[in-house]
């Protein structure tokens, strides 16, 4: 039976027909090949949803995803209707554009209401030849907001920021987290050139919160600020933070305000719980916070035990999250970290957060990314290394990563795909050791939706071979 235009997967194989920029990358990442107008006349067209409602616009080469995510869940719990929109997705790619309230922390569009939004956004979409399948589902997330009369919306920039195509929006507040060089080949390969494009989002007159920075990233977006009249404010300057080790047991950490740029709203000296793992999450639990506060005025439900509650439930799948851990079992945990910076926050958190007696890494990449960089920080920790691939037109072949890593002096077991690395692994693993994936959030993406399917089976051939 053929589907129906109008259903899901219908929905998303019209989406995939346009040009994709996450599978195949533009050449060049300037007007003459991304139109920077084109997603505001699209939107102009079905009535400009993004000016219906609020925003938070957040950029950033590391920890946008987790800022945008701790944002969303504080401002759902103190009872306001959140759309979130994050890219790119887990697992299912309805995790893009989700609305949070009190009631509801998943929040995915349903199959047939997107699919009933696309049908409705084809026509304007027909007027635009060789729009991008990213400016389409931006275009598709925010009238989904408008149509769901969210209170506001937190919206996490795809690549870039100034010729993104989320940045129609005008914020009540700008947030760019830690910028390191990724994407070199689009973005620039300096942190001035890459700072340049992250703040692109700063808008005239509209405050700016920016993490940490190396002087020379600094120095760029201090400039850009200053010429658009945007007050910036300063993590690790106007607010300041440290663990809390009073407070602090695993696996939770605190966070602990040592300096308060709004000590009305959120006073110094207040801890707050933070349920992700991994030391640097303590800097994104302080920019969500200096976001939050600059847009407090506006929301009054914003109180000090609301954003407690807010950062103390929040959840970000895929980021140093423990998947499997039991007294029988070796504890898995998986990470998306994409590029060399993050590798080496891994890395950090491999050995701070986790006691084990040997580690398995499992790792799978695009094949456009610094691999080099990354196995020279990642490998030397591991006592077996397994290379895979996702089933991605931009992943690298398993042999690919076989070579590189033998080139660089490792010695690594290539293995087909996701489903035969976690069988391999995982058996022979000692409950006292540790695995861990990373590499990218597609390969971690994949290997959670076999994990799903795996997990019941391989813990109980396990049991199995432990009663022989």
């Amino acid at each position: 039976m053929q589907p129906n235009s109008n259903d899901y997967n219908s929905a998303l194989t019209y989406l995939f027909d346009f040009i994709n920029y996450e599978k195949k990358p533009v050449e060049n990442y300037h007007e003459s090949k991304i139109d920077p107008t084109r997603p505001g006349r699209l939107l102009g067209m079905i009535g400009n949803p993004q000016d219906q409602y609020p925003t938070i616009h957040i950029a950033g080469t590391k920890g946008k995803g987790s800022v945008a995510m701790m944002c969303a869940s504080i401002l759902r719990a103190a009872g306001l209707r959140v759309g979130l929109y994050t890219s790119p997705h887990l697992r299912d790619f309805r995790e893009r554009f989700r609305i949070l309230t009190p009631d509801d922390d998943d929040g995915r569009i349903a199959e047939q209401e997107f699919a009933d939004l696309i049908q409705a956004i084809k026509p304007s979409v027909a007027e635009f030849p060789g729009i991008t399948w990213y400016e389409v589902i931006t275009a598709v997330a925010f009238w989904h907001f408008a149509r769901q009369q969210v209170d506001i919306a937190v919206i996490e920039v795809g690549m870039g920021g100034r010729l993104d195509a989320t940045n129609v929006v005008t914020p009540l507040v700008s947030v760019i987290t830690r910028l390191s060089l990724d994407h070199t080949e689009l973005l620039g390969d300096t942190l001035s050139q890459i700072a340049y494009e992250k703040g692109g989002i700063i808008k005239p007159g509209v405050p700016v919160v920016v993490a940490p920075q190396e002087p020379e990233a600094l120095a760029r977006l201090h400039l850009i600020a200053q010429e658009r009249f945007a007050h910036m404010t300063r993590v690790g300057t106007d607010w300041r933070y440290i663990s809390d080790p009073d407070k602090t047991s695993n696996p939770r950490q605190h966070l602990k305000i040592t300096h308060s740029a709004e000590p009305t709203f959120i006073p110094q000296d207040t801890s707050f719980a933070i349920p992700l793992l991994g030391e640097f999450q303590l800097e994104n639990s302080a920019i969500a916070l200096a976001a939050i506060a600059a847009i407090h005025p506006r929301f009054p439900q914003l109180k000090t035990d609301t954003i407690r509650a807010g950062l103390a439930s929040v959840r970000w799948d895929g980021r140093l999250q423990i998947i499997q851990q039991s007294t029988y079992t070796p504890t898995i945990v998986v990470d998306s970290a994409h590029n060399p910076d993050s590798a080496a926050i891994l890395v950090t958190a491999l050995q701070t957060n986790f006691t084990y007696r040997r580690l398995w890494l499992i790792f799978g990449t695009p094949g456009y990314k610094a691999i080099d960089e990354m196995m020279t920080l990642l490998f030397p920790l591991a006592d077996e290394i397994y290379v895979s691939r996702a089933v991605h037109p931009r992943a690298a072949e398993p042999d690919e990563l076989a070579k590189i890593a033998s080139d660089l002096g490792f010695l690594v077991t290539a293995v087909a795909d996701t489903t035969t690395a976690i069988n391999t692994v995982f058996p022979q693993a000692h409950p006292d050791d540790l695995i861990c994936a990373t590499g990218s959030i597609i390969f971690i993406g994949e290997l959670l939706n076999q994990w799903d399917n795996l997990k019941d089976q391989l813990i109980a051939q396990r049991g199995e071979q432990d009663a022989v």
